[in-house]
């Protein structure tokens, strides 16, 4: 192999990159950055078998070739480079790379790449395109609610549904997660039907590493499930992103969402976030565990909802927000931290809440978004 590149352009490949490698492993591979000249362009790649990730920088290619080097020691050694063109030669019966950048001369030892996994591409497959836009929001609006740990798997992944609208025909994707306290779905629209739906389960912190991956995508991602269910494959501009899938079965989400509502409040986000986050303080000391109360308005004053959180060293805290409310008072407990995470995710000026009980789930969903977007939150015990 031999070819060169500019050194921010590898910079930026391999902070891509280095999310997927992995840093605890008993295979050296799996430490190591696959580097491969590849029609014309230079291809890094990285797995911790979970997640794989691969990205392509322009490059002068002069001699096809591959191998594969310590992630760290390279990524160190090209941020320690000028910005300027990097000269990279191959001495493939060792398997040295030789990298020139200005003044700068560099040998690494690398490991055949023969022995680098095999990532699945989306080359001749069919795939589903989705913008890039919608998929990033939705990802941020679902995926605060899948369970950080691994003990129930399942829980800890994100269910994405490719399907068709019933009565419009129109393609849709819909993303759910759910750590047994919450609940948050989003539907998000195709810009084709769907030839033939299907459910995967992929996990949180692959969706999470697309949507960060993404940040700057304007045109569609393509995506493909393999035929056997086992892998999924992302493909964006000059990235390509491959993902393990959970395997099994999804809670029947729908028996979460409540049918019935008899209180509506419609506030403004960003006010309520603020009395979250001033209650969250006191809220600390007693499981988070924090008070609303939502009071209708009358002829000489709004509706208001109170926010209040008692900590028995520390203090207590009260807050007021002004409010829209449609049906009887209710008082309601939340996990401060779960109301912050989904008013954070809202992404409008004013956020719908929806009760029944103080026993019952609330749900919050952001105003213009009522019917694509829904937050479950269980409610915790008064009496604690």
């Amino acid at each position: 192999m031999k070819a060169s590149c500019l050194q921010e352009n590898l910079v930026k490949g391999l902070s891509i990159v280095g999310h997927a490698v992995a840093t605890r492993s008993t295979l050296p591979i799996l430490s190591n950055v696959l580097l491969a000249a590849d029609q014309g362009r230079l291809k890094l790649s990285a797995t911790n078998l979970e997640v794989g990730l691969t990205c392509w920088i322009g490059a002068k290619v002069e001699e096809d070739g591959s191998t594969t080097v310590p992630a760290r020691t390279f990524s160190d050694l090209v941020g320690a480079m000028p910005q300027e063109r990097v000269d990279i030669a191959l001495a493939e019966r060792t398997h040295t790379l030789n990298m020139h950048c200005g003044r700068f001369e560099n040998n690494i030892r690398g490991i055949d790449p023969a022995e680098f996994p095999v990532m699945p591409g989306l080359d001749g497959k069919t795939v589903i395109r989705v913008e890039a836009g919608l998929l990033r929001t939705a990802i941020n609006q679902v995926v605060f609610a899948a369970a950080t740990d691994d003990k129930r798997p399942i829980l800890a992944g994100m269910l994405a549904r490719f399907h068709n609208d019933p009565q419009s025909g129109h393609g849709r994707v819909t993303l759910a997660a759910s750590d047994g306290f919450r609940l948050a779905v989003r539907t998000i629209p195709l810009s084709e039907p769907v030839t033939e739906p299907l459910s995967a389960i992929v996990p949180a912190r692959a969706m999470a590493l697309l949507a960060r991956t993404a940040s700057a995508q304007e045109s569609p991602i393509s995506i493909h499930v393999t035929p056997s269910r086992s892998q999924a494959v992302f493909r964006l501009e000059n990235v390509e992103l491959v993902t393990q899938l959970i395997d099994g079965a999804f809670p029947d989400y729908s028996l979460i969402i409540p049918k019935k509502k008899d209180t509506r409040v419609v506030a403004r986000t960003s006010e309520v976030l603020k009395a979250c986050k001033a209650a969250s303080v006191f809220a600390r000391d007693s499981s988070n565990i924090v008070r609303f109360t939502v009071t209708p308005g009358n002829d000489l004053e709004p509706g208001n909802v109170t926010v209040q959180a008692t900590s028995a060293e520390a203090g207590d805290n009260v807050g007021r927000v002004d409010a829209n409310v449609e049906g009887p008072a209710v008082q309601i407990a939340f996990n401060v931290a779960y109301v912050m995470d989904a008013l954070s995710a809202a992404g409008t000026e004013q956020v719908v809440l929806e009760l029944t009980t103080p026993s019952s789930p609330g749900m919050l969903r952001p105003v213009g978004q009522e019917e694509s977007y829904q937050c479950v939150i269980m409610p915790m015990n008064l009496q604690r």
